[in-house]
């Protein structure tokens, strides 16, 4: 054995106690006649020293040549410290040195090995290996492992059976675009990446498993953010013989189960939104419902009053941003700036101060009296000490600037609590979604998803208004699960296929087994997928994905560590029969 105990281990009780240890040198300290060096493992760190009284020569030479992140391994015996350090739990004791072995040594680090280190994310990407001996990262991976061992034991516990399924697939549309891999054995044909196991989980149900769960990665070639991957890891889930209630309830469980299980907090009320007034109160569908700031529509009271940029808008509608009254007037100006950035894309914004006496102080005084601004805060509820901020425009584009607003108001006022949580379930979603570009309709979720009942008929007479047997759950203004009740009569799924605009030859092409399988006896059912990645993090207290993934990539989808993607070399081209077609940029 290279140790017979972890640097995180030793205490008082161990004294004169003969140990060998082994690990990454943390930092060297040689004061002349004695070096003390920080030894370094997953489990913490222990405080070695070399004294010229007591330690060999040899080895008080061999400690002077130790430099950061050598590998060594030294035994000798723990003694009770003069001078404690109160900041590690192995504070109280030291190890004085009798043997030293240098298993590896090292190269300089580009950054240091601490928590708060030097190296910016570019650098540490590259050498993410040295990055996880950090404890961040370190801490951030074995939390992910305590999430998901509880999720699987939650899951195994209500009956739950791990099925796995497989990564080479067919390519079928769901939203977004695949990774593909050719096939060597079948010429010009390719497999897809899985963007997720929809249809096996599915079969799995016709074949009678009943509850189906697996903690799986999935894959979609889209544009990347912090809290999108290119692969990316779902908790997948399944059941038959249910309808919607009993999803709802099971899976209130396990989110309850890990709010208490893993971050020690009760939480009871899972209320329930609808999608309309999701986008008409907070003008997003993943609503972070920790603070107020719900929206106020204003057309009624803010048209027809001349001020011709509400007069022209399709929705005016604002906030009551508690206690921002105190603002001041650069403050709010940059404010304004803030929404007319590209990436928000307001034209400007209106403000009305709500001060202590009562009264109304707005940016358009000039259209509206004391009477008028009084009746804005009553809609947005707002209170003496608020200020009322108010965008107006196209219907979605303004709902989503608003929203956008809410959430950076909430930010700088720091109301968006990473201890606070308050899960929401968003229910009844749109079946069908209008693709301006493709002039037809999409799948909002995917084309399994079963309409709500009684609304079927709805698909050939007005396919905008039918609602799906879906729903979503929002935990702090992230989604980090969705699902919906499926279809699992092929009359239903050929009527829906029919209607996303399939021919019955491309429909049999693309979904041809699934729908052979619905012949043969297939039980109502429904599920709900979790992203992993985005639970962790929220239940961390972060917001981005990042330091939860052992070996992320990058904004652009590269692996900067290992240099990937990367071209192959002709001869792997030739036996895929692949040919390359570059454009030049």
């Amino acid at each position: 054995m290279f140790r017979s105990h972890t640097c995180g281990e030793l205490r008082t009780a161990h004294s004169k106690t003969e140990v060998t240890l082994s690990g990454w040198v943390q930092g060297v300290r040689d004061k002349g006649f004695m070096i003390y060096v920080d030894l370094r493992d997953r489990y913490g760190i222990t405080q070695l020293y070399f004294d010229e009284e007591s330690t060999p020569k040899a080895i008080m030479l061999k400690a002077q040549k130790l430099g950061r992140e050598f590998v060594i391994q030294a035994k000798g015996t723990v003694v009770e410290r003069a001078s404690k350090n109160p900041n590690i739990p192995t504070g109280d004791i030291e190890v004085l040195v009798s043997e030293l072995t240098i298993l590896n040594t090292s190269l300089v680090p580009p950054f240091t090995i601490e928590d708060k280190t030097d190296g910016g994310d570019d650098l540490r990407m590259k050498y993410r290996y040295l990055d996880i001996r950090r404890n961040p990262v370190k801490e951030s991976l074995i939390f992910r492992h305590k999430v998901a061992q509880a999720v699987r034991n939650y899951l195994s516990n209500e009956g739950f059976i791990e099925v796995e399924t497989p990564y080479l697939i067919k390519s079928t549309p769901e939203g977004a675009r695949d990774f593909v891999v050719p096939s060597r054995m079948n010429e010009g044909q390719f497999y897809a990446l899985p963007q997720s196991p929809q249809t096996f989980k599915q079969l799995l149900m016709v074949g009678g498993m009943d509850k189906y769960f697996q903690i799986v990665k999935c894959f979609r070639d889209e544009d990347l953010r912090a809290d999108r991957q290119p692969e990316f890891t779902q908790i997948d889930c399944e059941m038959a013989f249910v309808e919607q209630e009993d999803i709802l309830n099971t899976f209130e469980g396990l989110t309850r189960h890990l709010l208490k299980e893993i971050n020690g907090v009760e939480v009871e009320k899972f209320p329930r939104m609808l999608y309309d007034d999701a986008m008409r109160l907070y003008g997003n569908d993943k609503p972070d419902i920790r603070f107020g700031m719900q929206f106020g529509e204003l057309n009624d009271v803010a048209q027809h009053k001349d001020f011709n940029v509400f007069n022209n808008a399709e929705l005016v509608v604002g906030i009551a941003v508690p206690g921002a009254n105190s603002f001041t007037r650069k403050e709010i100006d940059k404010l304004i700036d803030w929404v007319k950035r590209p990436q928000i894309g307001a034209l400007g914004m209106v403000y009305c101060r709500c001060n202590e006496d009562g009264t109304f102080k707005s940016s358009v005084d000039k259209f509206y009296n004391q009477e008028d601004l009084a009746k804005w805060a009553e809609i947005t509820r707002a209170k003496p000490g608020d200020l009322i901020c108010v965008l107006s425009g196209e219907t979605d584009k303004v709902r989503a600037q608003l929203s956008a607003l809410r959430m950076e108001m909430a930010e700088r006022l720091g109301l968006r609590k990473s201890n606070e949580f308050a899960p929401l379930w968003i229910m009844d979603f749109p079946l069908l979604e209008w693709d301006e570009e493709t002039e037809r309709f999409h799948a909002m979720h995917h084309p399994f998803t079963s309409p709500k009942p009684g609304q079927l008929d709805l698909l050939d007479t007005n396919p905008g208004d039918v609602k799906a047997n879906a729903y979503d759950l929002v935990l702090n203004g992230n989604e980090i699960g969705g699902g919906s009740i499926r279809i699992h009569d092929k009359p239903t799924q050929a009527i829906m296929l029919k209607h996303l605009g399939f021919s019955e030859k491309e429909a049999r092409a693309q979904f041809g087994f699934l729908m052979d399988a619905f012949e043969y006896g297939a039980p109502p059912h429904g599920g709900i997928a979790f992203g992993l990645d985005r639970l962790v993090a929220i239940l961390g207290g972060q917001e981005t994905i990042r330091d939860f993934i052992a070996f992320p990539k990058n904004n652009s989808g590269r692996d900067v560590m290992i240099d990937a993607p990367a071209p192959i070399d002709e001869e792997q081209l030739e036996e895929l029969s692949l040919k390359l077609n570059l454009k030049a940029k």
